[in-house]
């Protein structure tokens, strides 16, 4: 699972009635702060702020999903998504502006796709007075319940310096420690019961950071990944790796005797730590035996094939001198596009990485499979992140389905490496 990229959320319902009977969320880009340090105060961040301090906002598979954003924030801003395909008017500077402090705007999103979404105000978040959180959004499939709990685990990482404040990506993080938070918090304590079966959205939402998690004890199944089904199957060694703004839907069977605890790692690419544990409850025993494997979850209607033969065929250089790409707040969609295709059409990218450090590439508006490498079939899943490690080419495929100027983001894991985007279009 190397190279894939998530993102999560908690167990918030919230849909409150809006126009027409459809669901309403307001999300609210302002100042506030977390607590990073036990014992010390708290750290200032900008943060995407709901109707719940939850993780994460949960709505229904069909919903049209009205969003209102207001900007307290005194810079512009933008919000961004990972996994919505298909919704040009949401798509981030090439369809919307930037919103200026103080305004708001509302847009509908129709929510066609169960799975796990993110959510945040990083596209323009290099450089600014203050990093900024994430929020995660879930939607749930209307005919399948796959386990017995669904929890979140959105991931974040922070550098605070020595006098407690901390900065935001683009920024030479000399001076300060990465820090890891889970769900808003420094550690988070699962209760579980023997052979109840959790359904665990982990979600990379990190700035930059390639992380792995580990699950002691346990086997772990993967369900979905980048907010689409996959043809189930175990982790490597039990271990999930995400990229910045991955997602992974996974199922484990709790095997923890109550008064023990199963620790619940991360590993930065540097050393492990742990961020969570599963605690065994005293409570009886949920059954007598673990329940058996779990089919696949229902489709969300990705095309079952695509056509290699006729694709349209586009190189793209990541790293090293890249000048068709732009940071975000230098994009103008007069500029060419990286490729224009007419919708239907399959489209293979050979993502080549000349820098010397891995880099992350993010694609807007459309789902891809990642290519063999005799180009000759594809991995079970769909992915929209992918990490691409230094001197290495992947092809990727999608079908292109959904009309619109749609954004491919790029950015190396260094937390001082600039965010850069490109466009392409869908005819």
């Amino acid at each position: 699972m190397a190279g894939l990229g998530a993102a999560v959320l908690g167990p918030a319902l919230a849909s409150i009635a809006g126009a027409q009977g459809r669901p309403s969320l307001t999300l609210r880009a302002n100042a506030g702060v977390i607590a990073l340090r036990p014992g010390g105060p708290d750290t200032p961040i900008w943060s995407l702020q709901g109707p719940t301090p939850d993780a994460g906002l949960r709505f229904k598979r069909g919903d049209e999903l009205e969003i209102t954003l207001q900007n307290q924030l005194p810079v512009p801003t933008v919000l961004n998504w990972h996994g919505i395909d298909g919704v040009p008017v949401a798509e981030p500077l090439a369809a919307r502006a930037p919103l200026g402090p103080g305004a708001k705007e509302t847009l509908v999103v129709p929510l066609r796709y169960a799975g796990t979404f993110l959510c945040d105000l990083r596209l323009l978040g290099d450089g600014q007075p203050s990093p900024s959180g994430a929020r995660a959004l879930v939607v749930q499939e209307s005919d399948a319940t796959i386990a017995d709990r669904d929890e979140v685990f959105l991931i974040e990482d922070w550098r605070p310096r020595p006098d407690g404040t901390a900065i935001a990506p683009g920024i030479d993080p000399a001076d300060t420690v990465p820090l890891y938070t889970i769900n808003g918090l420094t550690t988070l304590d699962i209760p579980v019961r023997i052979h109840e079966r959790l359904r665990l959205r982990f979600i990379n939402g990190c700035q930059r950071n390639v992380i792995a998690i580990k699950i002691e004890g346990h086997d772990v199944r993967v369900m979905a990944l980048d907010s689409q089904p996959a043809e189930p199957f175990l982790a490597r060694g039990g271990a999930l790796v995400l990229a910045p703004g991955t997602r992974v839907d996974a199922l484990i069977d709790a095997t923890v005797a109550a008064g023990s605890t199963s620790s619940i790692l991360l590993h930065n690419g540097k050393e492990a730590r742990p961020i969570a544990r599963l605690v065994g409850s005293p409570e009886p025993l949920l059954r007598d035996a673990p329940l058996p494997a779990a089919p696949p979850l229902p489709s969300n209607g990705l095309p079952g094939q695509l056509d290699l033969k006729n694709a349209l065929r586009i190189d793209l250089t990541l790293g090293g001198p890249r000048a068709d790409w732009v940071t975000p707040a230098n994009f103008a969609s007069s500029a060419a596009p990286a490729f224009r295709v007419s919708a239907g059409r399959t489209v293979v990218l050979t993502l080549t990485n000349r820098a010397d450090i891995p880099e992350i590439f993010h694609l807007h508006g459309h789902h891809f499979r990642l290519l063999d490498r005799l180009d000759d079939g594809w991995k079970p899943f769909w992915l929209d992140t992918l990490a691409i490690e230094p001197g290495q080419t992947q092809r990727i495929a999608l079908s292109a389905e959904y009309g619109g100027r749609w954004l491919m983001e790029a950015v190396a894991t260094d937390w001082a490496a600039p965010r850069l985007v490109r466009w392409y279009s869908v005819d």
